[in-house]
């Protein structure tokens, strides 16, 4: 059946996620990305005042590298309670090609209290030169059981069409609530290319009922977040996914990529979800 999502977009509220921090790119970058615990924690408080009610999040180390230790994730949850109001927390277990299957789910499932929400990437995904990210089916079973066990809501990553047969094979397999939590992802390496016509082209293959919420990478991130907020969708933003504001202008915090966000959401009438609305649209 075609999403139907379109129909309500003037009653739909608005779901502002955004990625911090991100497992790739660091301070070399844009040494405005927050990396530790308390940078996150300061960052992410102005983008929760700005209108974000999710926070997807990678832990780095000390020294700034990519991390999946369960003490540094608990680290950065006790960080953001101390800072934030009531933001919704969603850990990456992503990682494929660099940690082990059971260190990517790990965080997710040893943190007290656990996240209320982690990622599912749903299938292959190739990263520069010699990583491959292969998620298989037999995995996400296995993800999808441990973390309806637990409690935590799965994000579904689709980086291209051809991961919805491993959605639809979970949800036949019963291991999926509803509704359904769908991240559209385009720019990716391996993934969908950032055109506004293959943004529509998985929207319309979306299972029902499901919500969703597109994330794009780069230059794309503006044009294809704002594309999704006509069309009843959500967004996510930040500088895991874009380090520039601008053409030429480096970002100076997550919070600024959230208020432009907002800010385009009200000329376009889309008022924004908070924290309680946002559990209440995804079923946590």
């Amino acid at each position: 059946m075609p999403y139907s999502g379109y129909d309500d977009y003037f009653e739909k509220k608005l779901i502002i996620s955004v990625a911090t921090t991100g497992g790739h790119h660091g301070k070399d970058a844009n040494p405005n990305l927050p990396e530790q615990p308390v940078e996150v924690a300061q960052d992410l408080a102005a983008c929760e005042e700005a209108g974000a009610s999710i926070v997807h999040l990678h832990a780095r180390d000390e020294n700034g590298e990519k991390t999946k230790s369960v003490a540094r994730y608990q680290e950065l949850l006790d960080t953001i309670d101390e800072y934030c109001d009531d933001i919704i927390v969603n850990f990456t277990t992503g990682g494929g090609g660099i940690f082990s299957r059971e260190e990517r789910i790990a965080p997710a499932l040893e943190t007290d209290p656990r996240p209320e929400m982690a990622t599912m990437d749903l299938g292959p995904m190739n990263f520069g030169q010699t990583r491959t990210a292969v998620n298989t089916r037999e995995q996400n079973e296995e993800y999808a059981e441990r973390l309806r066990d637990a409690g935590v809501k799965p994000e579904l990553e689709v980086f291209n069409p051809g991961h919805y047969p491993e959605m639809e094979h979970l949800i036949d397999e019963g291991l999926l609530d509803t509704p359904y939590w769908c991240t559209l992802i385009l720019g990716m390496q391996t993934g969908t290319p950032a055109q506004p016509r293959n943004l529509i082209n998985l929207v319309d293959n979306l299972p029902e009922p499901a919500e969703w919420q597109a994330l794009a990478v780069g230059r794309h991130q503006l044009p294809l977040t704002t594309m999704a907020i006509t069309m009843g969708g959500h967004v996510r933003v930040g500088m895991e996914d874009n380090i520039y504001y601008r053409k030429g202008e480096l970002a100076e915090s997550n919070a600024q990529f959230v208020e432009r966000a907002a800010r385009i959401a009200d000329e376009l009438n889309r008022p924004i979800a908070d924290t309680d609305e946002t559990r209440e649209m995804l079923g946590l």
